[in-house]
């Protein structure tokens, strides 16, 4: 009987210290939005979104452990930052490279992105592509260390891939973005459409 009440008590103990620390990990890691950074006005009627990259290859990608992935992080790049401003055609964003391997004591992020103007036949006008790549040491083992060690690498990653993705579409795009000065009429909510899932479906 006291076997009983002791393993009943144990494994409340346990449920509670497991829930404390998923608590903790919630609210340790911030999401990656960037809805604070310029919006990029581009004028086409809608915004697609291509987050179909899956890992390849034999190496030995963590990716997926980090409190964002970078597919995630880059998903919400595009979602945060492109307005359609125009009536016709589309742009096309989609995910190239979102991965982080550990080779050693070292932590690689390798992220690349591709945003292609189509027109209304489908056919791709111009485009650009951007790259951001970054290290992180490994600083430990535990699912903690872990944790914190992808969510700084991938907030750092894309820090660099925000620059240079705004960079090379201001430089390469020029004709294609509208005004976004906080003077100018709100623009309207981005209309995207994963390409990756089963049938289309839009987002606010």
């Amino acid at each position: 009987m006291a076997d009983a009440v002791l393993s009943r008590r144990a494994a409340v103990f346990l449920g509670l210290l497991l829930a404390g620390c998923g608590g903790h990990e919630d609210k340790h890691f911030e999401p990656l939005r960037y809805d604070y950074l310029t919006k990029i006005r581009l004028n086409v009627g809608r915004i697609d979104i291509d987050t179909s990259w899956t890992p390849r290859g034999g190496d030995r990608h963590v990716e997926f452990l980090a409190p964002t992935p970078p597919l995630d992080a880059l998903r919400n790049m595009a979602q945060d930052r492109l307005v359609p401003g125009g009536t016709a055609g589309r742009a096309l964003f989609t995910v190239v490279d979102a991965s982080i391997i550990r080779q050693g004591d070292t932590y690689r992020a390798t992220l690349a992105v591709r945003l292609d103007l189509l027109n209304d036949d489908g056919d791709r006008v111009r485009g650009i592509q951007a790259r951001a790549t970054g290290t992180h040491p490994v600083t430990g083992g535990a699912s903690e260390a872990v944790r914190s060690d992808l969510y700084e690498l991938t907030r750092k990653s894309m820090d660099d891939m925000n620059v240079e993705f705004e960079y090379q579409i201001r430089h390469n795009l020029q004709t294609e973005l509208q005004n976004t000065s906080p003077t100018a009429p709100a623009p309207p909510p981005v209309d995207t459409e994963d390409l990756d899932a089963p049938a289309p479906k839009k987002t606010p």
